[in-house]
């Protein structure tokens, strides 16, 4: 047979494109061609998989015409994960391999030059893609990324560790049919997937305001910014939020996972811990949102069911916090190319941290101020009003002096918090199926059931303090999620005036 076929999959952003991978061998001047809108380093395939079949004892085919075509031609491939096809059709049609076997089987895999099959980037994110289109071919893969793909519940996937034990797994009929040491059938591992741990909130004393608004946004979903000056705690604050979220559910670990593996750096032992990304501030839009040829997820991505903390935010450039607007809105960002489009996912919880002032200690107890007000405006509008619209939660820290520091007794831990959040986020999702974060237009006015009189004192506090629509939807989510915390089914003027106090607008009193 001089003509086979070798299933496999591309990778763009979270999609895994359907690639077929022709062979044929021809008599002739002895060649090699690969065609079918292949990178450079797909182009490199022919050296690598040259060496590798003679180093794994296998005949390649020296004196024959090879043309590999990777179908679709319009479809741009990179990386090294068709060396193992592209081996795979060349020994399928030089009669080495049980080409009729190959079918029911989608094949990924750098080859090294001595036959050892190298890990592939983004396995756990096209063994997702794979069984979203419903595909039933089992996926064949190097042994560390089949680590990674069996953690896509209902698929059939097998690890292998050389070229060498591929090919005795699909000897030809009547040869011997032992399957070898090296090849697998892989299982989740449970040994490999370790409970989530988190800095514990009990390590923070003091700060019960700032305790008390970190437990709503982690019930409600909010996104929050805290003020303060240098050793007020922010950092510290912001690190212990994750501990405080709920567990996350299948569909939200295999979702952070899959980008956490296509950004090349997911272990199964990350396998649902939510995520904590903390970029400097010197990182671009690019870095922050996603980009690149081809395109690659970003920081808000990599956060995906985590957090996001910005640290300094008044550092960042500023087209890249405008560039958070939309994701925090609408919890995906679409990457558009010239050549090439994407979108990812971008449900993170951004949390916020900034000095009120270029020197810190404006408002501080413990030392005074030396920038001008002109300064200090400068420096507070390098947050647009329309990203701080997009806050829900905006909270001053104070430091605390060192004697209160010293002998103020430990908060409640994480632990604690995290089962009050979980039944309050509970109650949203038995009323309105989602986290009151992302209610909207009548679900939000549904979900709210406003007294008569806190009715009044919301509309009355909004034409005062000049809100946008925005602001005041936002705010009525907050009070929404402390009535939760309080297990009320309405809400009422104590909540809306702890809601508005968050909300407050701390910059613009500064």
């Amino acid at each position: 047979m001089s003509l086979a076929f070798v299933p496999s999959r591309a990778l763009l952003g979270l999609e895994a494109p359907p690639v077929m991978v022709e062979v044929h061998l021809a008599p002739g001047l002895p060649s090699f061609t690969l065609v079918g809108l292949a990178d450079t380093e797909v182009k490199e395939a022919r050296e690598r998989v040259r060496c590798a079949i003679q180093n794994a004892g296998l005949d390649f085919p020296h004196n024959r015409r090879i043309t590999v075509n990777l179908a679709p031609a319009d479809l741009p491939k990179d990386s090294g994960r068709f060396d193992l096809p592209i081996a795979m059709g060349i020994l399928a049609a030089s009669d080495q391999v049980d080409a009729s076997r190959l079918a029911d089987h989608v094949f990924a895999g750098e080859l090294s030059l001595s036959g050892e099959l190298k890990p592939v980037r983004g396995a756990l994110a096209m063994a997702a893609a794979h069984c979203q289109q419903g595909d039933s071919a089992a996926l064949v893969l190097p042994h560390d990324s089949a680590c990674e793909a069996a953690l896509v519940p209902g698929l059939q996937v097998y690890g292998a560790r050389t070229l060498g034990d591929v090919v005795q797994a699909f000897a030809p009929a009547g040869s011997q049919q032992e399957l070898p040491e090296g090849w697998y059938r892989m299982q989740p591992d449970p040994a490999r997937q370790s409970t989530p741990r988190y800095p514990d909130l009990a390590d923070v004393k003091g700060q019960a305001a700032a305790r008390r608004a970190l437990e709503i946004a982690a019930a409600g979903q909010h996104s929050m910014l805290l003020l303060g000056p240098p050793g007020s705690g922010k950092s510290m604050l912001a690190q212990r939020f994750a501990g405080l979220l709920p567990p996350m559910q299948p569909q939200q670990a295999l979702a952070a996972a899959a980008v956490a593996s296509l950004a090349g750096h997911f272990t199964p032992e990350q396998w649902g811990q939510r995520p904590m990304r903390s970029p400097h501030h010197t990182s671009s839009a690019v870095a922050l949102v996603g980009g690149g040829s081809p395109p690659r997820p970003g920081e808000i991505s990599l956060a995906c069911h985590g957090t996001l903390f910005l640290d300094e935010i008044p550092e960042f450039p500023r087209p890249a916090l405008e560039a958070l607007r939309e994701p925090l809105e609408t919890g995906k960002i679409h990457i558009s190319r010239a050549g090439r489009q994407a979108v990812f996912p971008a449900h993170f919880q951004l949390i916020a941290a900034m000095n009120p002032c270029p020197c810190g200690y404006l408002g501080s107890r413990i030392r005074p101020c030396r920038c001008t007000p002109d300064q200090v405006r400068r420096y507070q509008g390098k947050l647009s009003g329309p990203l701080l619209d997009r806050i829900d939660l905006q909270l001053e820290v104070q430091a605390l002096p060192p004697e209160e520091l010293l002998t103020a007794s430990a908060g409640e831990n994480s632990a604690t918090v995290q089962q009050r959040v979980v039944a309050a986020r509970e109650r949203a999702l038995q009323r309105q199926g989602s986290p009151n974060q992302l209610l909207e237009g009548l679900a939000l006015e549904a979900s709210a059931q406003l007294d008569g009189a806190a009715s009044g004192f919301l509309q009355k506090a909004a034409r005062q303090l000049g809100w946008s629509a925005r602001s005041t939807h936002r705010t009525l989510r907050v009070a929404r999620t402390i009535a939760d915390l309080a297990e009320s089914d309405s809400i009422s003027i104590p909540h809306l005036a702890e809601a508005m106090q968050l909300r407050r607008g701390l910059l613009h009193q500064h």
